[in-house]
């Protein structure tokens, strides 16, 4: 009788094993959590979420909206980054590629208090949330340059110059060649972006944006149950994160299969 703990030396593990080796991991977890809790003389009380719910459920539906905003605006900037960054005008190359290596160099925090402070002030971004999704937009921008510079650079270019040798032009070379293999690259990478972009919507609460993390510290603050609220915080960063974090993998395992097949 096979192992249920030990992957197969090849092939796939049966999905009946993986779920029986999760869910022995997750009673280890729960088993090593309780006993730390017993040890210290902590017990939890939720009773605040009843009180105190409306004002959780608007936090969580603002990091929501925060997420998906700023998603949207840093695709169209990664995509002008990206491309920026292969143009021949060098003024244009040097300004994109100086972009990225600054907003990929420095913490969020600190460009937050930098852009919504300073330069925010000096152009009149007033408005919180206005700011929070620039700043998120264009932190996260420099990172999905990255993911689409480096899927243009791994495209085969004899499969263009092939397309050209059958006779597309321009548009359908981009719309039959470049853009499906694009999305077989780029998808699975960008998915798990926007988990990143879920909690690095938390730092907004720096400068007062009311999103998950700002409510419960208020909660928290109100009820002196740190632990309770920000046990509570973690679970609802999962609900969102978890769900994107399964389909970047279906996404990779399909298009991995479609490149390999």
């Amino acid at each position: 009788m096979a192992n249920p703990f030990l992957a197969p030396p090849a092939g796939a593990t049966p999905p009946l094993r993986v779920a029986l080796n999760y869910l022995a991991v997750c009673v280890l977890v729960v088993v090593v959590f309780w006993v730390s809790l017993s040890a210290i003389d902590v017990t939890f009380n939720f009773g605040f979420i009843g009180k105190y719910w409306r004002r959780i459920l608007d936090g969580f539906v603002l990091t929501i909206e925060l997420s998906v905003m700023s998603l949207i605006i840093s695709l169209v900037l990664g995509a002008l980054l990206a491309v920026g960054q292969g143009v021949r005008l060098l003024v244009v190359r040097s300004l994109c590629d100086l972009y990225v290596k600054v907003i990929r160099g420095t913490p969020l925090m600190a460009q937050i208090y930098l852009f919504y402070y300073i330069i925010g002030q000096a152009w009149g971004i007033n408005n919180r949330i206005v700011a929070g999704v620039l700043i998120l937009s264009i932190f996260e921008g420099a990172y999905i340059a990255e993911i689409i510079r480096g899927s243009l650079l791994s495209l085969d270019r004899t499969q263009l110059e092939s397309a050209r040798a059958v006779g597309f032009t321009g548009s359908q070379s981009l719309r039959y060649v470049i853009l499906p293999q694009m999305v077989a690259r780029t998808l699975p990478a960008l998915t798990g972006q926007f988990a990143s972009v879920i909690k690095d919507s938390s730092l907004l609460s720096i400068i007062a944006v009311i999103e998950i993390t700002q409510s419960m510290r208020e909660i928290s603050a109100a009820t002196f149950q740190l632990f309770e609220t920000y046990l509570l915080l973690g679970v609802l960063y999962l609900v969102l994160t978890l769900p994107i974090t399964f389909v970047s993998r279906v996404f990779e395992r399909r298009f991995d299969y479609a490149r390999h097949a």
